[in-house]
Order: structure tokens, then sequence, then C-alpha cells
């Protein structure tokens, strides 16, 4: 096991320097840091993939979280609302951040989901 331990660890093997800052973010502080770097809004499965998150209901209610939280830093969180991709029939802003399963006016479930941006409020 030591062995194994010096041959994993040795400077060949790692290719950059340990970021202590990125690896200590919590899960909602690099949520927060994406959306407040990105230039276009992101959706829930597009921060999963670029967060490697599994599920896509853990960024929804962290994304809730971050809402109450960049107020305080006089930011606020700017959404993008759910929309119907058969009849483009566009959902009022909800408490929550989740996108409704089905549309109200033609029944489809060709939901296009919200998307999420944080910037400096004005």
């Amino acid at each position: 096991m030591n062995r194994l331990f010096k041959i994993l660890y040795s400077p060949k093997y790692i290719s950059e320097p340990f970021n202590q800052d990125v690896e200590m973010q919590t899960r909602r502080e690099r949520i927060t840091e994406l959306l407040e770097s990105t230039a276009f809004p992101m959706t829930a499965e597009e921060i999963c993939e670029r967060l490697d998150i599994k599920s896509r209901s853990i960024v929804y209610e962290d994304i809730d979280h971050v809402s109450k939280s960049v107020k305080r830093r006089e930011k606020e969180l700017l959404i993008r609302p759910a929309s119907c991709g058969k009849c483009q029939f566009a959902f009022k802003p909800r408490k929550t951040s989740k996108a409704p399963s089905k549309c109200p006016k033609c029944r489809s479930q060709w939901i296009l989901a919200p998307a999420f941006l944080i910037r400096q409020r004005k």
C-alpha cells in the first residue's frame, strides 16, 4: 500500500498544484460562482453537467437557497421562466425554481426548463 501511495502521488502523476480554495468550496458556493461568471443563463441540467452533480433536484434546492443568499451581497438571481416547447406558453415565475411537468394550455410535456443567472442588482 505504501508503494502504491508513493507511485500515485509522485510529482509526475500530479498534473497541477492542489488548489485548496476550489476543493474547500461547498456545492452552493460553486453554483453561485458558476452563475456569476457565465454570460448566458444556465439550466439545472447544464449546471449538473458542469459541476458533476448527480441530480437536478439537488440543484433546484440549492438554487432556491442561493437566491436568498445573493440578496445580502447586493446581487440578484435572474430567472428565464420555463416555457412550453410546443405552443411557446411562458410560465409565470414560481416560488420554487423547479420546472413544471405539463403545459396548462396544450397539455404537452415538452417543457423547456428555467434558466438562471446571477448579476449585480441595479
